[in-house]
């Protein structure tokens, strides 16, 4: 193994496990975020509820339920710092198990990506915390999706990239 190999090992391994302690800590509030006796998902304020659907539950949540809500929002900040240079790292792994020149920049293109996926994660939160504080939502609903949207196609598709060059035992094409 490289040292370059190891180094990225170590930032990969350090994020796993700050993403792992957020996954929980977040994991855990989910139980709590409830509206009128119905729960709700962060996923499905990310990608399902339509816009009158997220206005409805933003709208109504009780002061505790927003608290938690904030409390999770800002544990996605840290679950971020995890998860975005875990990504990077898992591509820069991987692109050092390859000699293949254009696999190589693919994978340092997919790597560097994770900062525009890292940037429309933080767009995301900012929209959500600024509808917590006043549901209505206007034309910037696109814009929010676009966001959710660009960093989930960044992260996966960097992911299932990366993982068959960075699980390989050595070096090769």
């Amino acid at each position: 193994m490289t040292t370059n190999y190891k180094r990225w090992r170590a930032l990969f391994l350090f994020c796993l496990g700050v993403f792992g302690g957020t996954a929980f800590c977040m994991k855990w509030m989910e139980g709590d975020l409830h509206q009128n006796g119905q729960l709700f998902t962060i996923i499905g304020l990310e990608i399902s509820y339509s816009k009158e659907k997220l206005a409805a539950i933003l709208g109504a949540l009780d002061p505790s339920v927003k608290t938690i809500l904030r409390y999770h929002l800002s544990f996605d900040f840290a679950f971020m710092a995890g998860v975005y240079p875990g990504i990077a790292a898992l591509c820069m792994m991987g692109r050092e198990k390859t000699v293949n020149l254009p696999a190589r920049r693919i994978l340092f293109a997919a790597a560097s990506l994770q900062i525009v996926a890292w940037v429309c994660d933080i767009a995301e939160n900012l929209y959500l915390f600024n509808w917590i504080n006043e549901p209505t939502i206007g034309d910037e609903f696109g814009r929010y999706h676009l966001a959710v949207y660009t960093k989930w196609v960044i992260a996966l598709v960097a992911v299932l990239i990366a993982i068959p060059f960075a699980v390989r035992k050595k070096k090769a094409w």
